[in-house]
């Protein structure tokens, strides 16, 4: 088959070709770039926050009349109260662990600070989170110690939560010790923190623990360093394991067991919440752009084959005298699908080559206003064959009918 005859017929519907190329071209530039950010949203919702997830569950409350905790009685009276929801929490029967926390990964709450390599550093080496707890805060949540020890309860500090001095012992993630010390020696090294004089010795070494206010792809999203301090305000926040398969039961004792110690509180319905929950949450915009985008894409794919199926269907029907000469001079009914096939495929591929350029513009503008990520080669080429199958696929039932026109019948048709 020779591509005369093809490109003949294309001149004389010039105005079709060109509707459908630039369909194609379109549906080709928007679908490259939605699937590439609906694969970028997708593995940002499942990134490991370096928490044990499982069983993992966060108290927030309230006090009602309790101190400021700006004087040394207020601290104290803040702390007895906190120690004693603590040992309430650690006596319910389906709880293994129980930590005090002002923030975990996700949770959209949370405190950054500067982290410097001398004192009173006035530009900080890296920027950190900061996460509070006591000496069961590691084991808590699960983290991976991948370098030094734990805390200890000698270790554990309480500080009202305003006090801005310098912790004295730190756990930082392997990130932030892979950037200060590049050697593996971080375990034993003295940081500052904030700016400050104060020097804070690194103990251990975990694995990752992601960021409270997500971050997307900037390093700080792994950032995070740990201090032995309770922190004692109006409110407190414990994070707690419940024993294997007893989430359920162990977030429905929670609340009659925290009134139960000190009815002086104040817990509702969002107090307590399982870490599912939160990563649910965090990521619901994400997960609700993707499935957005996909049904965008969906729709473009599906008018785009509409579009391919009609205006075959409209050219079989103009052409059915052309079919009846060429079945009458010997030709088959699979050099008949072919014939639109082929038409087809060099339809697609006009449209292919401007979707192309299209793509990379839309990616290069998006990288330019938005701070997208530029989109890798592979996701053109798959879309270039997406389409191109899409269009084989379209065409196949009008060009299925063309090939089935009798010779007879198309004749008697002129």
């Amino acid at each position: 088959m020779t591509l005369h005859p093809i490109l003949a017929a294309l001149r004389k519907h010039k105005a079709g070709v060109v509707l459908i190329s630039l369909q194609i071209a379109l549906t080709l530039a928007i679908v490259c770039n939605a699937i590439f950010i609906i694969q970028k949203r997708i593995d940002m919702v499942h990134r490991p926050t370096g928490l044990n997830e499982d069983n993992l569950f966060l108290v927030t409350q309230q006090w009602v009349g309790a101190p400021d905790g700006d004087d040394p009685a207020g601290l104290e009276k803040l702390d007895s109260m906190q120690q004693a929801d603590l040992a309430t929490l650690r006596n319910l029967p389906d709880v293994a662990s129980v930590s005090p926390i002002r923030s975990l990964p996700l949770l959209r709450s949370g405190s950054v600070g500067g982290i410097g390599m001398k004192p009173l550093q006035q530009k900080s080496t890296v920027d950190a989170n900061f996460f509070f707890g006591d000496e069961h805060m590691l084991s808590t949540l699960g983290l991976k110690l991948v370098a030094g020890r734990d805390f200890t309860a000698a270790d554990v500090q309480h500080k009202g939560f305003r006090d801005e001095s310098g912790p004295v012992l730190t756990i930082i993630t392997k990130p932030i010790a892979d950037k200060l010390f590049p050697r593996g020696d971080a375990v034993g090294k003295v940081i500052y923190f904030d700016s400050g004089s104060t020097p804070t010795t690194i103990v251990g070494v975990v694995a990752r623990l992601q960021s409270p206010i997500d971050s997307g792809d900037s390093g700080l999203a792994w950032n995070s360093v740990m201090f032995p301090i309770r922190q004692d305000a109006n409110f407190a926040r414990y994070v707690l394991r419940a024993k294997p398969g007893r989430l359920v039961q162990a977030m429905n004792a929670v609340t009659p067991a925290l009134y139960a110690a000190n009815p002086m509180r104040v817990l509702d319905d969002r107090s307590v919440r399982s870490f599912a929950d939160i990563r649910a949450r965090a990521y619901r915009a994400d997960v609700g752009m993707a499935i957005l985008m996909s049904v965008i894409c969906l729709i473009l794919l599906a008018v785009t084959a509409a579009g391919i199926v009609g205006l075959t269907s409209f050219w079989v029907g103009q052409r059915r005298r052309q079919i009846g000469v060429r079945r009458a001079l010997g030709a088959r009914k699979v050099d008949i699908l072919h014939y639109f096939q082929l038409e087809n495929l060099l339809i697609a591929g006009i449209g292919a080559v401007i979707g192309i350029l299209l793509a990379v513009g839309l990616n290069l503008w998006l990288i330019t206003r938005f701070e997208m990520d530029r989109m890798p080669v592979i996701y053109v080429a798959v879309g270039v064959l997406a389409v191109l199958a899409l269009g084989q696929a379209a065409v196949f039932v009008p060009a299925r009918r063309a090939s089935n026109v009798p010779p007879v019948v198309a004749t008697h048709a002129a």
